[in-house]
């Protein structure tokens, strides 16, 4: 009998490096059309809603950089959230972001689930590493979601004790986001001529963060109220102003009755002031 020995997974060396100027940092493409509309709905409710700060970063498909093992590690996540950034210099595109090097580390990450097998839960830990390991062991990133917008089928890993524990939903099927102080779920209508299961958010008290498009339709709908409310009060006033007139027209044809009423009173030598 053969004992076997497995042998023990060593902690990788995970340091912080600048990435060097001629680095090709991969442009793949994404993986099925929905990716894109989702990350962008989700940064422009939080724009709306007047959440979005100067020292943050907010990416989608933006290149995560690390040197594991002496080596360059990159993953783009379908959405991020940094809360802290170093600022670059105007004239200067900002082309990947290192966390604890050029600011804060990685607050959220989320990812799209795609065709490919496991891709976003694989827990690979050796090149090339799994997405999940890489957010968990890598960069530790303290909320990874992953989201089936098909399905639809959402799922929030926070990390305790160094591991992402699977969340419980609240009663409506959301998720607490800690670093956001936002819940997140999903929602099933219609945005830019799209329909389809969105990722959206909700504050403390359950109030839906509007995207850009329906904030410029509600105020739409507040101009026209208003305009329907000014053109009722005009309706009003100009109703009043035709009753003051049509009775300045009755106390005017009184006014000439009782003047030729006088009149011939005076033709028969009748005082109508007697008579008054």
């Amino acid at each position: 009998m053969v004992l076997q020995v497995h042998p023990i997974q060593k902690e990788p060396t995970v340091t912080w490096e600048p990435l060097p100027a001629d680095f090709i940092l991969p442009d793949d493409p994404v993986e099925n059309i929905q990716q894109p509309s989702l990350a962008a709905a989700l940064t422009d409710a939080l724009g709306s809603s007047g959440r979005i700060q100067p020292q943050m970063l907010i990416g989608s498909n933006f290149g995560l950089v690390a040197t594991v093992n002496k080596k360059i590690v990159v993953k783009a996540p379908d959405w991020l959230y940094v809360p802290q950034v170093q600022p670059v210099a105007a004239d200067v595109i900002r082309r990947s972001y290192t966390p604890n090097l050029e600011g804060a580390a990685v607050a959220v990450v989320m990812e799209f689930l795609s065709d490919t097998e496991g891709g976003e839960l694989s827990v690979r830990s050796s090149p090339p590493y799994g997405k999940l390991y890489f957010y968990e062991q890598i960069l530790k990133v303290p909320t990874y979601v992953t989201y089936d917008p098909y399905e639809p089928s959402l799922e929030v890993r926070c990390l305790q004790n160094g591991q992402y524990n699977l969340q419980q939903a609240d009663v409506n099927g959301r998720f607490w986001i800690p670093e956001l102080e936002l819940f997140l779920g999903n929602w099933q209508g219609e945005r830019l001529c799209k329909t389809m299961n969105w990722l959206r958010w909700w504050d403390r008290e359950e109030n839906l963060l509007l995207w850009s498009s329906e904030q410029a339709e509600q105020e739409r709908q507040r101009a026209e109220q208003e305009r329907q409310r000014a053109e009722q009060e005009r309706q009003r006033a100009e109703q009043e102003h035709q009753r003051a007139e049509q009775e300045h027209q009755r106390a005017e044809q009184e006014r000439q009755r009782a003047d030729i009423l006088a009149a011939k009173l005076r033709e028969l030598n009748i005082d109508p002031d007697a008579i008054a």
